[in-house]
Formats: C-alpha cells, sequence, structure tokens
C-alpha cells in the first residue's frame, strides 16, 4: 500500500495523526521548518487513488486564528477529494512558538495571522515568512514524501487565506492550474485587516506592500491564462465592513481579461456550515 515516498533525511516527516477517512486516510504530520524556523504542522488527505497513482494536488490556506485544523474538520472536503482523486494540504497560518514579544496580543496579528508574506521587519522577518512557505518549502516537501502529480497543482483559501490563495497564483503565472477562494481578502491594501498586518510585517512604505496584494498584481498580471472563482456571502459581516473589497479586484481584472466567476451566496461566507455546502462546488 503507496501511502508515502521514501523520505529525504533533510524533508523528514512526524506522523502525529492518521484516521481511515472516505476510503482514503487523513493525516497531521510536522516538520522542522526551514523558512520559519519553527516546528509546523499540516494536514494532508490522501485520497484512496493515491494508493497507486499519483494525483493532482490542491492548498487549502485557512483565515484568520486558525490551524491545520479548522479545514480538515469543518469542510467536509475529504468526500469530493476522494471522488475526484485529490490530495488536499492544508498548512497552519502562520508560525508556532517563536517567543515573539506581541505575537499573541492580537488575533489578526501575529499568532494565526501571517497574511502569508514573507516579513522585512524586526522583530518578525525572522520567522514570519509564510509566503515562501507555502509557495516552495511545503510543495517541495509535499512532492518529496507523497505520490503528487507536481505540474497539476491549485491553491483555495478563505478570507485571509483567499488572499492567500489568490496572490500565490498572481505571483507565480502557470504554477497553479486555478485559484479559488471564500471571502477573500481582495485589496489588502485597502482594508483595516490588510493595512494592520502589512504595516506591522512590511513596514511603512507602502510601495513594497503592492507584491503583497492581490489587486494591485492582478494589474500587472501578464502571464498565462488564471481561471480565478470567489465564492461570496451577501450576508457577510466583513464584507459590509469593507475588509474585503472584491469588487476592486473584479473591476481590475475585467479590465485586464482576466476571467472571475464570482458568485454571491445570501449567506455569509463565515458560516462553517455553509462553507461545507459550497465546498463540493469547487472541485467541479
Amino acid at each position: 500500500m503507496l501511502l508515502l515516498c521514501v523520505y529525504r533525511s533533510e524533508m523528514a516527516l512526524t506522523q502525529v495523526s492518521s484516521n481511515k477517512c472516505a476510503g482514503g486516510f487523513q493525516k497531521v504530520f510536522e516538520h522542522d521548518s526551514t523558512e520559519l524556523k519553527c516546528k509546523m504542522k499540516f494536514a494532508v488527505y490522501l485520497p484512496p487513488k493515491a494508493e497507486t497513482d499519483k494525483c493532482p494536488v490542491m492548498y487549502w490556506l485557512s483565515g484568520l486564528t486558525c490551524t491545520e485544523q479548522n479545514f480538515i474538520t469543518k469542510a467536509g472536503s475529504q468526500l469530493a477529494a476522494a471522488e475526484h482523486g485529490i490530495i488536499i494540504v492544508a498548512p497552519d497560518t502562520s508560525p508556532r512558538g517563536c517567543n515573539i514579544e506581541g505575537e499573541d496580543e492580537s488575533w489578526d496579528f501575529g499568532t494565526g495571522a501571517g497574511f502569508y508574506v514573507d516579513s522585512t521587519q524586526d522583530p518578525w522577518k525572522t520567522n514570519y515568512r509564510m509566503y515562501s512557505y507555502v509557495t516552495d518549502e511545503l510543495p517541495k516537501l509535499i512532492n518529496a514524501n507523497f505520490p503528487t502529480a507536481p505540474d497539476r497543482m491549485s491553491v483555495c483559501g478563505h478570507s485571509m487565506g483567499g488572499h492567500g490563495a489568490l496572490i500565490c497564483a498572481l505571483k507565480n503565472p502557470g504554477k497553479y492550474k486555478a485559484v479559488s477562494a471564500f471571502a477573500p481578502i481582495c485589496n489588502p491594501m485597502q482594508c483595516p485587516w490588510g493595512q494592520k498586518a502589512f504595516s506591522g510585517y512590511l513596514g511603512s512604505d507602502r510601495s513594497t506592500w503592492e507584491v503583497y496584494d492581490a489587486t494591485v498584481l492582478a494589474g500587472s498580471y501578464s502571464g498565462p491564462q488564471l481561471d480565478i472563482l470567489i465564492d461570496q456571502g451577501r450576508d457577510d459581516q466583513f464584507l459590509s465592513a469593507s475588509q474585503l473589497l472584491p469588487d476592486n479586484l473584479i473591476a481590475v481584472c475585467s479590465e485586464k481579461k482576466i476571467p472571475v466567476v464570482f458568485r454571491l451566496q445570501p449567506v455569509s461566507s463565515f458560516n462553517p456550515v455553509k462553507v461545507k455546502a459550497q465546498i463540493v462546488l469547487f472541485f467541479r
């Protein structure tokens, strides 16, 4: 039964848990991250097909305050992943246990709120390098240890993770076959969440923020066609609070002729029950 490839010593994993699920296995691993300089956990769902064949990989980036557990316990994605033969990888949302002063003081900055950027500012820059972690270190780790098809990779996310998914795809033309996002933070330079995070991680020079803003990146995108799917709840309190700003991204994508499917749902996108009901659509 082939579930894991041969480990490379520099990419060793420690299995934290393994549970039979939807005919496959839902697992959690821990490893020493070279980018983040700490131990990191990630969840991986291995569909039944992974026992005999290489499978495409979907990276799921979670939102503020989340760990690797939120998506695998609330979204109900395993049944759809098993049906379509897709490996799902769900990393944590920030470094943990780095003993940085102030990292646990706010729910929207520091622990659980890495914002998928590479920090350039003290005291964050040594550990808070989530962009490089999810786009480089983690995929290499996954490809070295699991039966993946590296050329068939997609990225999805929710809220802060939706922002992460969008910038990963826009900054790496051709790397991801598709990008999907639930209630993503689409224009972080223009919203309170993004301004707080970018000021802390990247400094006061707003020009350095642009490389992590999906709306700005879409304006300069020149890669192969990228299909973007955004699922947004109409009653989402953070939409009305101007934290998400999907209209800004859609306007730029329309101007640049980047295809965007925008689904406005008559619910709040932050309702776990509704997320579970909608997640299957991301596999179609």
